[in-house]
């Protein structure tokens, strides 16, 4: 048996799902290191916090061009050169991170570094499914734990070295070299998964059914907004309000934040044998009942130390079965062609750009306590969007519903 294991670990294909695991390692290292970084590079360039906000912004807008030059690419390029080269240009950008003196500058890195990982975002992605094609399913959510593994280690790298003078840098410089080397390791791979080309007929076009197209997109924007306004802005919000046990310095806040994406990582390795036993609507409506109820907890009770540690705790675990689960059930609707895909996965960009700057905008105007009623207004708008994919769900014909999370155009 073990020997038998060992030969499958070393086939072509799990060395290539191997580096895509550690390339969303790294990407999410490098999105969870924003939060509790925020305030630091805002004294770096000598900005406002709430400002620098702009930051989830302008990496969105990036992402979104990553994504679609992503799509455009990998039909027509080496796969793993590709994402190694794109993986080598985020280590460094990373590595600038600590040492522009200018927000404007700043801005434009990380507008560059947005755009690397909506390249790499969709290069993983696309690859795992050829790769392993009508199985990739249990590597998928694989896939987005390691994201979720990355993100949680990242507040927990700041706080380690948050009381050395300016230490946030160590953590921006570590991160760097991890990417770098993974960058290295994958222009090492040889061999490339190929796409299986098919052809879409007319009658097939017309079957596709846009609304839920874009009622699944509109599932995306309004839980990426609420995940990464939450994770980016607890650090801010914990560090400024007073709580009516006491005030929390910024190591803690740091664990804090952490915390969250260490249960969002334990609800992603939850959701996998979940996802077995449940369909994608049933993991949702639980998901989703969890996170209205601790956040809206959260709107009625005085608001303490101990109760923001449950509410991170709370939200990060239910959160986490969400956007796997919701990517699926739209697979399960219509056909995920690439274009569809594409329109689909604009929600997650749009998300990622519009909310969090709401957040931080609204918080600079009102105070730090706007936060969690935003993020629950957000997760409400991603219920409605839930509700009208089952409605219109009813509308398709018996066939078009079928179990297809991974066929890509």
């Amino acid at each position: 048996m073990n020997s038998r294991f060992m030969s499958f670990i070393r086939t072509d294909a799990m060395r290539s799902t191997m580096m895509y695991y550690w390339l969303f390692i790294c990407l999410g290292l490098s999105i969870g290191l924003v939060g509790p970084t925020l305030p630091s590079l805002a004294n770096q360039t000598q900005t406002i916090t709430e400002d620098l906000g702009a930051v989830f912004t302008v990496s969105a807008v990036g992402a979104l061009l990553g994504t679609l030059l992503g799509g455009r690419l990998f039909d027509r390029v080496r796969g793993h050169r590709a994402l190694g080269i794109a993986q080598l240009a985020s280590a460094a950008l990373i590595a600038l991170y600590p040492v522009i003196p200018s927000a404007g500058i700043l801005l434009i890195v990380v507008g560059f570094k947005g755009l690397t990982d909506g390249f790499i975002n969709t290069g993983a992605n696309t690859l795992l499914v050829w790769t392993h094609k009508e199985k990739s399913s249990p590597y998928m959510n694989a896939l987005h734990f390691f994201f979720g593994l990355g993100a949680s280690l990242a507040p927990s790298l700041v706080a380690e070295v948050i009381d050395i003078p300016d230490g946030y840098r160590y953590a921006f410089w570590v991160l760097a070299a991890f990417s770098g080397l993974a960058g290295l390791v994958m222009l090492s791979l040889k061999r490339n998964p190929q796409h299986e080309h098919t052809t879409t007929t007319a009658e097939e076009k017309t079957r596709i059914n846009y609304g839920v197209v874009i009622a699944a997109m509109a599932f995306l924007f309004f839980y990426v907004g609420a995940e990464i306004a939450f994770s980016g802005w607890i650090y801010r919000y914990a560090t400024t309000i007073r709580f009516a046990d006491g005030t929390m310095d910024e190591k803690t806040a740091a664990y804090l934040t952490s915390r969250f994406w260490l249960t969002f990582t334990l609800g992603r390795m939850a959701s996998i044998p979940l996802a077995i036993r449940f369909k994608p609507q049933q993991l949702i409506a639980a998901s989703l009942t969890g996170c209205l109820t601790i956040l809206g907890m959260s709107l009625i009770i005085q608001p303490s130390i101990t109760f923001v540690w449950i509410l991170a705790a709370a939200l990060g675990f239910c959160m986490a079965p969400i956007w796997p689960s919701g990517f699926t059930l739209a697979g399960q609707s219509v056909r995920l062609t690439s274009r569809v895909s594409g329109i689909i996965l604009l929600g997650d960009s749009l998300g990622f750009m519009v909310l969090p700057w709401v957040v931080g905008q609204v918080m600079k105007g009102v105070g730090p306590q706007a936060m969690t009623p935003l993020v629950f207004m957000s997760l409400v708008g991603n219920l409605a969007a839930f509700a009208a994919i089952m409605r219109l769900r009813r509308t398709l014909p018996d066939r078009a519903v079928a179990a297809n999370p991974a066929s890509v155009d």
